[in-house]
């Protein structure tokens, strides 16, 4: 892989004339990346990072994947207006368990060393923190944007908070990393752990920041915490049709973080047709976690479904007779189904005339199915959810 390729995407670049250096010179560089098992799902904003990670790693670096099971308890402060609530181990351990299968979707196993930081700090005395709590001022703690905004609010901000930065940065230390990966919402974490390198002696870990990946929202960074997000265990079908939600200015970065596409293909993609250019993006994601034929497949029951208004071929079922139900009504029915939030949700739908059974409109919650004589039945929730009812 081309150098220059490895610096490709990047928003920061601290400590790049060493980093070009290194580079340069053929040094095999140590790379860290961590994440905090929060959440059972590592999402398409993972994937940002992910990304640049297999790229040092194809070019020959010692990819180091860093599991922060112990960050995880505290829950990283960063673009935060409040403390996150705190998890248990089990918890924690639970959450991880699944981080490394999905992790090796993108990553090579056999090219990545994977580290915990319980492994550390599960061994670490309270003097060995107290004496970690001197490397950092409240006043430069204080100089993060999410901190100083939640002072000057008089909203809490507590010592656990304070010390993730430092933990983190701690990690860094351990695994005497030359080079940091993160989000661009990591870079004063990533600089302290810099700074903690050049304290011990040791030479500092240059810092390479990623652009957030704007979620599925159209305005907030791509997040579990937002549930806005893309996971890499979605289905085929949620992986092509969430990316199909996605706005048509955003989806060039899509392209660009997620695929890789370089300037040029980009600017062709923009030639074409804009619901052209998302199908191809939907199910070039959708091939990338579950392969060609997939992504194939879910793109031809869009077009069946939206360009052509055919119901689709493949579709949950729900048999009445099973449901045991006195009165099975439309509310009773879709809400077994479990293809729905809540009953609120259905509710709603059914109140905006979303529902539609063999194509009309249904405003009615308690619609009786056992007054009808069909063999079966096609149900209709918005856009996108479609049921077989048999009777």
């Amino acid at each position: 892989m081309k150098k220059n390729r490895l610096l490709e995407n990047a928003d920061v670049i601290i400590g790049q004339e060493e980093l070009s250096e290194s580079l340069n010179s053929d040094k095999k560089l140590k790379i860290k990346f961590g994440v905090d098992p929060t959440r059972p799902d590592l999402t398409f904003g993972h994937l940002v990072v992910f990304n640049k990670l297999r790229q040092f790693q194809e070019a020959g670096h010692e990819a180091i994947l860093l599991i922060g099971d112990y960050t995880a308890r505290i829950g990283d402060p960063s673009g935060r207006s409040e403390l996150r609530p705190e998890l248990t181990e089990a918890e924690v351990d639970e959450n991880a368990s699944t981080y490394l299968e999905q992790a090796f979707k993108v990553l090579d196993k056999n090219k990545t060393i994977v580290r915990r930081n319980s492994e550390w700090f599960g061994k670490m005395s309270f003097a060995d923190a107290l004496a970690l709590t001197r490397s950092m001022t409240v006043a430069r703690m204080l100089e993060r944007d999410d901190f100083e905004k939640r002072f000057k609010c008089n909203q809490p901000i507590s010592m656990v908070e304070f010390m993730y930065p430092l933990i983190q940065g701690y990690d860094s230390i351990i695994l005497q990393s030359d080079l940091e990966l993160g989000g661009s919402d990591q870079l004063f974490n990533m600089l302290v752990g810099r700074n903690l390198q050049k304290e011990k002696g040791a030479i500092p870990q240059a810092v390479m920041t990623l652009p957030l990946l704007v979620g599925l929202d159209g305005s907030r960074k791509m997040s579990k915490s937002y549930d806005n997000y893309i996971a890499f265990n979605d289905s085929p079908k949620d992986i092509f049709g969430k990316t199909m939600s996605i706005s048509d200015d955003v989806m060039w970065d899509y392209y660009r973080l997620l695929l890789l596409k370089d300037k040029s293909e980009v600017e062709a993609l923009k030639k074409v047709h804009p619901m052209e250019s998302k199908k191809q993006l939907a199910l070039e994601l959708t091939a990338l976690f579950h392969g060609l034929e997939q992504g194939q497949k879910e793109a031809e029951a869009f077009a069946q479904i939206f360009s052509r208004g055919q119901d689709p071929d493949d579709m949950p079922e729900i048999s009445i007779a099973s449901l045991q139900m006195e009165s099975p009504t439309l509310l009773g029915v879709l809400a077994s189904s479990k293809l729905f939030e809540s009953k609120g949700q259905i509710r709603r739908l059914i109140s905006q005339g979303a529902i539609k059974i063999d194509g009309e409109k249904i405003e009615d919650a308690d619609f009786d199915f056992s007054k009808t004589n069909k063999v079966d039945s096609i149900i209709k929730a918005g856009k996108k959810i479609f049921l077989r009812v048999t009777y």
